[in-house]
């Protein structure tokens, strides 16, 4: 069998990874997919200061990557991983709003995480996926991943107060987001978070640009700024405390690529499992890469996934022509400007619905996965995590200082394996 499949020419309703659309239908296809999950990689970087340009251009250098290391036969799409954003927020002291001034050791962070990432590839390729399954249970990533999202609290709550127009346009975006999310058709569910940006945007037009109630939104840099460009990349520094703080995200990301990984399997019928280390490496690459040239860490993405179970196309092909058009995007300063004129009360509002989300997605991972909760083992676990998360909990050990996150992520791997001692499998 060759590396790349073949891909015939279907018309079949249903598009196997292995098959290719003809062009008319592939090129509209891919193009989707970059919309669904434009929302959540257009707003990782801007919540951590980062290039939005640099993240969508990685997202679709890093699909390729992963594309190249899956042999074209994982149906996937990388985009901006929110679970770097506490820990970069961490790191960097980013207070919220404009370009981070600290970026650099974040990116030597996300460095770590990547080879970190890729290291656990290989060795689930040498393995398989059994110790991690009992490394992480759905009791411990959800309770991490529960945990980054209620230590991102304060900085929602930051962000959204402010006068009472600020408030306004915040709450605004914040319900619109939720409102589409939850009444809005299921291509419309796919973009809210565009949507929701497009309602504040508006909102702050009339009540800043308009009735100057609010600070204007200034386009004179979107004016000034070419249609095409290279765009602004940015070193990494290696710092050792940096690197600590954000290379156990590595392990969110496993747990993540993992569950999505046997999904698709799911919904394609067809055995994933000799990928999953593979897709590992390729995640892991994808993310040193965009690191060291100044963009965020990537991971696949649900939306896509939604995108693939409503359509019913699996074809890898298609994200190639998602990759190339995001990369396009990413070259174009025009591009990166308009972004950066989403003004900082959207942006509040997207930040307390997206960290919000992240913790309760958790408790969706807990139900789906029917976690015992009456099992004294999974209520402590989960509920110290929280609290050291919630609490940002911080020590050192010498010259390494970890925050919440990092406690949180060891009190859940530890405190697991510390109360299974004994007992029956």
């Amino acid at each position: 069998m060759s590396y790349f499949p073949r891909w015939p020419l279907t018309r079949n309703a249903v598009v196997m990874p292995d098959e290719r659309l003809p062009r008319g239908a592939a090129i509209p296809m891919g193009v989707q997919h970059l919309v669904a999950m434009s929302g959540s990689t257009i707003l990782a970087p801007l919540l951590m200061g980062f290039d939005p340009n640099l993240a969508v251009l990685f997202s679709g250098i890093g699909t390729l990557i992963f594309f190249i290391c899956t042999g074209g036969r994982m149906p996937s799409y990388l985009g901006s991983s929110f679970a770097f954003i506490a820990v970069v927020i961490a790191v960097t002291g980013y207070a919220g709003s404009g370009p981070n001034a600290n970026i650099g050791p974040a990116l030597g962070g996300i460095i770590a995480a990547g080879a970190l990432y890729a290291l656990i590839g290989l060795v689930v390729m040498a393995t398989g996926t059994g110790w991690i399954e009992r490394l992480m249970p759905p009791a411990v990533t959800g309770a991490i991943g529960a945990a980054i999202g209620l230590n991102l609290a304060p900085v929602g709550v930051q962000g959204f107060q402010g006068t009472g127009p600020h408030m306004f346009v915040a709450l605004l975006t914040l319900v619109s987001v939720a409102v589409f999310s939850t009444y809005g058709t299921v291509a419309s569910r796919r973009v809210s978070i565009l949507m929701g940006i497009a309602v504040g945007y508006a909102a702050v037009l009339v009540m800043g640009n308009g009735m100057g109630l609010l600070p204007a939104i200034d386009f004179s840099a979107l004016t000034a700024a070419p249609w095409f460009g290279v765009p602004d990349f940015q070193a990494p520094v290696f710092e050792r405390a940096a690197m600590v703080l954000i290379a156990p995200v590595a392990l969110i990301l496993v747990a993540e690529n993992l569950g999505h990984i046997k999904a698709i399997g799911g919904m394609t019928g067809r055995n994933m499992d000799p990928y999953i280390g593979r897709g590992f490496i390729g995640d892991g690459i994808a993310t040193m890469v965009s690191g060291a040239g100044g963009g965020t860490g990537v991971t696949t993405y649900v939306e896509n996934m939604g995108v693939m179970a409503v359509t019913r196309v699996f074809s890898t092909l298609i994200f190639i022509i998602a990759a190339f058009v995001a990369i396009a995007l990413g070259f174009s300063p025009k591009f990166g400007a308009l972004l950066r004129t989403i003004p900082d009360p959207v942006l509040a509002g997207l930040g307390v619905a997206v960290f919000g989300l992240i913790a309760a997605a958790m408790i969706r991972l807990w139900v789906d996965n029917r976690v015992d909760f009456s099992d004294p083992r999974n209520l402590f676990t989960v509920g110290i995590t929280l609290i050291f998360g919630a609490g940002n909990l911080s020590f050192s050990i010498g010259g390494f200082a970890v925050g919440g996150i990092g406690t949180a992520t060891l009190a859940a791997l530890v405190m697991y394996q510390l109360l299974g001692i004994g007992r029956k499998a």
